[in-house]
């Protein structure tokens, strides 16, 4: 009862906070707009549609809320049993506010998480659109086709970043969880993007750390991260809009970069799935207690390759109301070992394909279906691969601009006979029903 009169007067405040500072809240200068406007928006457009009236704050939340009706199995069958129920709810709190003409700020707090009950900051940035708090009109040339951000937030490789569900923000995302292999992180970064007539060029840097430390030692290898994307984004025609992008991220240090695949400290969206039952401790039979095995960030895989270079290629094509994004995705881990014998970090690719079909005269619905896999090694001596398969088929429907609501039915199934523990065998499936609110 007490989160939930927090969240309450969370929302009381917010609503006041937008009635106090954000009149006319969504006329934010190089803004995605929150809610299905927003839907396959990527980069903020370059579009100088806004004009600049002083400093203005816009106060948003996001609200995510599932019922699950999941069934789970493994060849060891010691998992838990799975109910039918509601999750935890997750929320979120943004803050947007225009500082200068062109410039504008972006935070955002998790109020509630899987992985984190208490509120915490994400991350924020800042981003530059125009330089002329410097002087006016300086570098404007170059600026109309320019964008600088600097922050710790999430950073721009790939294109499924801008798709996925970001804790209780879920709106852009046509189904209920992420890829498999989720790329997201959250690190001190600077990035430059460039966009003209379609062309995109994107080029930054992190400090490849999800936790920040100044503290050094024996073993520390820091290595900052070079990533980028080129692509090309067109509406062809009234009808017809493709773009293709490809992305790359590079890191080189054994103590940082790891986290391209595991930077979301939210959790994952299915609850309790592959999850083990605790054993008592039985000393009259000699049985030994044994804890329940389980993270907050099951059904997802994160390689954890100490020296990463990722390469990710996006295909989008939306035909009317027709919709396709597919994921080529490469993971090569770069470290080798000496002791106990000469080894090599493998590699993994990952799949994905999503189709979907959007109708109504708002194009309000949709229907459609994911594929995703994920196979590799995480040692290049490894005889058997792991494999990891999802199927999504869902449906949708934005009651409003700002409210959303999904059915979906999901299986993914870890195959062959690289896993162990509890994930050999493993496999889950069933209902997943979302409701979500963005602001």
């Amino acid at each position: 009862m007490k989160s939930i009169s927090k969240i309450l007067m969370i929302v009381a405040l917010m609503g006041f906070g937008t009635l106090a500072f954000a009149q006319n809240s969504r006329a934010l200068q190089y803004f995605r707009p929150v809610g299905q406007d927003g839907v396959n928006v990527f980069e903020t457009p370059k579009l100088d549609t806004v004009p600049y009236e002083g400093l203005k704050v816009r106060v948003g939340g996001d609200f995510a809320m599932q019922f699950q009706a999941l069934d789970h199995s493994n060849t060891a069958d010691n998992l838990v049993d799975l109910g039918s129920d509601f999750n935890l709810p997750t929320a979120n709190l943004n803050l947007d506010v225009q500082l200068y003409d062109g410039v504008r700020m972006h935070l955002r707090t998790y109020l509630s998480a899987k992985h984190h009950n208490e509120a915490w900051i994400k991350g924020g940035h800042l981003q530059m659109d125009k330089l002329d708090f410097i002087r006016e009109g300086f570098l404007e040339g170059l600026m109309q086709y320019t964008t600088i951000t600097i922050g710790l937030d999430e950073f721009d490789y790939g294109d499924a970043h801008f798709r996925r569900s970001d804790n209780a923000r879920t709106i852009y995302n046509p189904f209920v969880g992420n890829y498999i292999m989720d790329a997201f992180s959250t690190e001190a970064f600077g990035q430059v993007t460039l966009q003209n007539n379609g062309w995109l060029a994107v080029v930054g840097l992190t400090n490849g750390k999800l936790n920040q430390n100044v503290t050094l030692s024996a073993n520390s290898d820091n290595k900052p991260s070079f990533y980028g994307k080129l692509g090309y984004d067109q509406q062809l025609n009234t009808d017809l809009r493709v773009r293709l992008t490809g992305s790359w991220y590079i890191n080189n240090g054994t103590t940082s970069g790891t986290w391209l695949y595991g930077g979301d400290r939210a959790g994952s969206r299915y609850y309790n799935i592959l999850k083990t039952e605790a054993i008592a401790a039985d000393p009259d039979n000699g049985i030994v207690a044994v804890p329940s095995e389980a993270t907050d960030f099951d059904g997802r895989y994160n390689p954890r390759f100490a020296k990463l270079t990722a390469l990710q290629i996006n295909p989008f094509i939306k035909f009317k109301g027709l919709e396709f994004f597919g994921i080529y995705e490469l993971a090569n881990g770069n470290n080798e070992f000496t002791a106990p014998t000469a080894d090599e970090e493998g590699s993994f690719t990952q799949l994905a394909g999503e189709l979907l079909y959007r109708f109504g005269a708002e194009e309000q619905f949709y229907v459609g279906g994911r594929y995703n896999t994920v196979k590799g090694k995480t040692r290049e001596s490894a005889t058997e691969d792991l494999e990891i398969s999802r199927v999504n088929i869902g449906a949708g429907w934005f009651l409003t601009d700002n409210i959303i609501t999904k059915l979906e039915y999901v299986n993914q199934e870890y195959k062959g006979d690289a896993w162990t523990g509890r994930f050999a065998g493993g496999e889950f499936k069933g209902i997943v029903i979302e409701a979500a609110i963005s602001f």
